[in-house]
């Protein structure tokens, strides 16, 4: 093999899209090395990432046709590529060490929270932690375009707003203090030992050549440093840089205007840092010299070109319209509803392609939400793939145990966590996990359902007692408290470092999830997800001494958002055919069906982010690339995948219910292809939606028929209150469920106080109130009345902001009732407060009892009495009463008359009265019920008969022909009202 020499004219090759790149790729390589079969070994090859560098493997052996010495293959490490590799030949490396990203981004919320604290302003740490992964972005920006910072002093003069003069002051931290920092502790920037990496590789290839070619592929350059390693590997004699996609046939007018959003862009300005003249790059095979231009790739670089010369697209329809006939033979369009169904018809064609033998595919998005989507979407036929993305930590099982466990003990053990906790998965507590669970269960129901329970853990061991747990349920409450204290105490703890707090947070997660059987940390650190997350506590004992937290309650939003930034990547591919790819991972990839999903503007390409720190202006003359060049890049990406033989694109018309906007390279392809009269053969796969639209539908079922419970009368309840009674009224189906099934709706986890709680609770302090005076009003009856009201709101259970919401409204309704009450006391003879009654009504099924509780019964000089109500919401009106659809105060009455009460009759009834206490505008009013009480309490009690006669009857069920033949003397609404009731709770109906 020859020795490299220095060439004159850089060696620059292009492979045309729509190829295989890694395939066509290895062909030239073993074209170029010739017979010899020792000969590969010396080839040196760059590509850009590690997923190219086993692709590239790969095909070598496909090309080589079994095993064979291959060529060394390493990864440039482009500009989001976090893992480099590096064959630096005979140079040494002397260059300290790169500081960790933990380390880097804990020490940088440091200097933040210090910077802010020098002005006054205490910032959590966790803010701090957000504002430091932002700095270390922009210093990583900085680093790879060799930006000079110390232009930061002048790019914000005096005349500019004070704003900009405060930006400027904040990143002196990486202008100055960081610096000075890595120097002091002898560490690099990750970004700027890497770019000394590439440059000393650069150097030893022309130092230190290899005997062999060196070749480049693959890579745009877009890192400075990585544009002179390919600069050096072309003008060796021996050395050869291979662009990906390179258009070589775009018009030269066009070419001069290229804008940082195009996709040829980054190459225009890698061959002008080469000296290379378009012209002059070369097909990297023969037979790829030979290929004539496919009609989709120049249909694609037409409908990409520059807007400057977009009038170029009229010639074009005019003269060569023919040319484009097949232009899109393999492309079509999908525009879905929403985000699932694209998912859906995306997994439906790759489901498809399975059914062609060796046919391959590949969803290539930037979007993971929806590659989370298609993913699940493949499970119905238990197609299990993964997302080459990865998954946030936080979303792991470990993770989210991790994450759940440190904000429990933040919020001082709050149900709804609490909870969510101990029915984790990994949790077990040292129990065998199917008792721990049921013990879970016990306790909710016990302490953690309804009202909030005292604060922290001996708030819940506390409702426990009051409850009367059982022995075996305390003893485990008693032992889940001995886990979770010490890092209940580190949450609530002023003033603790990272170190201290983590290590209280693994060993309780650690003792968390033991079992019976096995310990906590073989199960909770295993698997990948699991060494993730032990990889991350390490980091963090390791590196967080010196990171102290002024509360231990930041510490769960601390975690929380290193658990998100640190991804879980699949080891090996779950499918051998089918993949869900990021533009990053799909390049150089070959596939025979190429779905490129999420084509919305905003998506892909991704919304232009305004720099957090500076201007445009500014960052032009700091010396960063505009934001438009990701776009670019973003581009390049989107042309090469449409090249493909076979491509399928998608995209929703709406996400959340709002209208998106077609991604740009989208609507340029819409465009032209409809001024070429093409448009329709985007449309070639409506199928595929029509079967993402209906797979999920059956044919039309025989619907069931409604419920018709008919218990026997033996189980019907015989005893009900009046309140219950319109409730059999106006909801039957709740009687049936109450007291047949015995069912009783749950608590709410963690309730606030609202206004059932509030009702309850003024009507407790009335209670009290009137049962200590019965007669006479005090001087001080109102603050009497507030006294009682504060008494009863503490025993409800209301919170501050309750209590501040109910308080003021209850003294003007309090006000309001001393005037009231005393006005009416002077017509009154005497007046009981909260009398409880019964009354029994001989019925066929036995007697049944009808019980109630009156607020508070007045009696005239006349014997006449009153019914009072109150009530802290809204009243019934005179027209529910008149039909009794409100039955409550009418049928007390009737109680009244007939001795319902101990030692208390009237034979006349004055009103029937709704006090309203809101303590709104008005704070109170009075709703009675005056035309004729008495007669309306025989009434209700008369229907109260029938209703109970035609209950207990156990002929064969009636139809509802037959109800209202037997119930036509009851008006229409009861009798309305009649057959709904025999439907849910009676004999049945239809």
């Amino acid at each position: 093999m020859a020795t490299l020499t220095s060439r004159t004219k850089p060696s620059v090759f292009t492979i045309k899209a729509g190829l295989a790149f890694a395939r066509v790729l290895a062909r030239g390589v073993v074209e170029r090395v010739g017979p010899d079969p020792l000969a590969l070994s010396d080839v040196t090859i760059f590509v850009p990432t590690r997923r190219a560098m086993r692709t590239l493997r790969e095909q070598f052996t496909y090309v080589l046709e079994g095993a064979s010495l291959g060529p060394r293959i390493h990864a440039l490490g482009d500009l989001d590529d976090e893992e480099i590799a590096f064959d630096l030949y005979t140079d040494d490396i002397n260059l300290a060490p790169a500081i960790a990203p933990l380390k880097r981004r804990l020490e940088l919320a440091n200097l933040v929270h210090h910077w802010h604290e020098a002005r006054g302003n205490a910032l959590p740490f966790a803010q701090a932690l957000a504002h430091a992964g932002e700095l270390g972005r922009f210093l990583d920006e900085v680093t790879e375009q060799n930006a000079d910072l110390e232009e930061l002093q002048n790019l914000a003069p005096e005349s500019l707003a004070a704003h900009w003069q405060e930006v400027t002051d904040f990143l002196q931290i990486i202008a100055q203090t960081w610096p000075q920092y890595l120097e002091d502790n002898g560490f690099l920037e990750p970004t700027a030992r890497r770019d000394a990496l590439i440059r000393r590789q650069a150097k030893s290839l022309v130092n230190n050549p290899p005997n062999g070619w060196v070749i480049a592929a693959g890579s745009t350059g877009s890192i400075p440093a990585t544009r002179d390693l390919l600069k050096t590997i072309a003008n060796l004699s021996l050395g050869a840089v291979v662009l990906p996609a390179l258009d070589c046939d775009l018009d030269a007018e066009s070419w001069k205007v290229l804008e940082p959003g195009h996709p040829q862009f980054g190459l225009h300005e890698l061959l002008a840092h080469f000296g290379v003249d378009r012209d002059e790059v070369q097909p990297w095979t023969d037979a790829e010299a030979h290929e004539p231009r496919t009609p989709q790739s120049r249909f694609l670089s037409e409908a990409l070109r520059p807007p400057p010369t977009t009038d170029a697209w009229r010639d074009l329809i005019e003269k060569d319209k023919h040319a484009f006939g097949e232009a899109l033979a393999g492309v079509n369009l999908i525009e879905a509803a929403n985000p699932q169904e694209e998912a859906l018809a995306i997994a439906i064609a790759m489901r498809e392609a399975l059914e062609s033998p060796k046919k391959t595919a590949a969803l290539v998005t930037p979007d993971r939400g929806l590659a989370r989507r298609v993913a699940i979407e493949l499970s119905r036929w238990d197609i299990a793939i993964d997302d080459s993305a990865g998954t946030p930590l936080a979303r792991t099982p470990p993770g989210t145990f991790l994450t759940l466990l440190a904000r429990t003990c933040a919020e001082g053990l709050s149900p709804v966590s609490l909870l969510g906790l101990l029915k984790h998965p990994l949790t077990a507590g040292g129990m065998e996990p199917a008792k721990f669970r049921r013990l879970v269960r016990e306790m909710e129901l016990l302490a953690l359902r309804g009202l909030r329970p005292e604060p922290a853990l001996e708030g819940i061991a506390n409702a426990l007692a009051r409850k009367d747990a059982s022995e075996e349920l305390q003893k485990w409450f008693a032992d889940l408290h001995k886990i979770l204290l010490p890092f209940l105490e580190s949450s609530n703890a002023q003033k603790i470092t990272l170190r201290e707090i983590v290590a209280a947070h693994a060993l309780a997660a650690e003792r968390l999830a033991s079992t019976s059987e096995q310990r906590g940390e073989e199960i909770l650190w295993r698997g990948a997800a699991g060494e993730a997350a032990s990889a991350l506590v390490t980091e963090l004992l390791e590196h967080g001494a010196d990171c102290i937290l002024r509360s231990g309650d930041q510490y769960a939003d601390v975690f929380r958002d290193l658990a998100e930034a640190r991804v879980v990547r699949p080891r090996f591919g779950l499918h051998p055919r089918l993949s869900l790819l990021g533009p990053l991972e799909a390049r150089l990839q070959h596939f025979d069906l190429v779905i490129l999903g999420g084509l919305n503007e905003g998506v892909w390409p991704a919304q232009t982010t305004t720099d957090p720190w500076l201007s445009r202006p500014m960052r032009k003359q700091l010396g960063l690339e505009s934001p438009e060049r990701k776009t670019g890049l973003a581009a390049h990406d989107f042309a090469t995948l449409t090249a493909s033989a076979n491509v399928l694109l998608t995209r929703s018309l709406k996400t959340d219910g709002t209208p998106t906007t077609p991604s740009r390279w989208l609507l340029r392809l819409r465009q032209l292809a409809k001024g070429l009269g093409i448009d329709e053969k985007l449309q070639g796969r409506r199928d595929l939606l029509d079967w993402a639209r209906n797979i999920d539908h059956s044919k039309r079922q025989k619907r069931a028929p409604r419920p018709e419970p008919r218990p026997p009368v033996s189980v019907r309840p015989r005893k009900l209150s009046v309140t219950q009674i319109e409730t059999w009224l106006r909801d039957p189906y709740a009687i049936y469920a109450r007291h047949i099934l015995h069912l009783i709706p749950l608590e709410d986890i963690d309730a606030e106080p609202g206004p059932r709680e509030r009702g309850i609770a003024i009507h407790a302090a009335l209670e009290r109130f009137l049962k200590a005076f019965p007669d006479r009003f005090p001087d001080d009856a109102l603050e009497q009345l507030k006294r009682f009201g504060d008494d009863a709101f503490a025993q409800a259970g209301a919170s501050d902001a309750a209590k501040a919401l109910w308080q003021p409204r209850f003294d003007r309704a309090a006000l309001w009732f001393i005037n009231y009450e005393t006005e009416r006391r002077r017509n009154a003879e005497r007046a009981l407060s909260e009398i409880k009654g019964a009354l029994a009504l001989p019925a066929q099924g036995g007697t049944f009892t009808l019980t109630g509780r009156v607020d508070r019964i007045e009696f005239f000089p006349d014997g006449a009495a009153a019914i009072i109500d109150y009530k802290t919401g809204r009243s019934p009106s005179q027209k529910q009463v008149e039909t009794l659809l409100s039955p409550q105060l009418p049928l007390e009455g009737a109680m009244l008359m007939r001795g319902g009460f101990p030692d208390i009759r009237t034979s006349q009834l004055a009103e029937f009265v709704h006090v309203e206490l809101s303590g709104a505008q008005p704070a109170g009013r009075e709703l009675a019920y005056t035309k004729d009480a008495t007669a309306k309490s025989e009434e209700a009690y008369l229907r109260l008969q029938q209703r109970v006669s035609i209950y207990d009857e156990q002929a064969q069920p009636y139809r509802s022909r037959e109800m209202m033949e037997r119930l036509s003397d009851i008006s229409d609404y009861d009798h309305l009202a009649r057959v709904r009731e025999w439907t849910l709770i009676g004999e049945g109906g239809e």
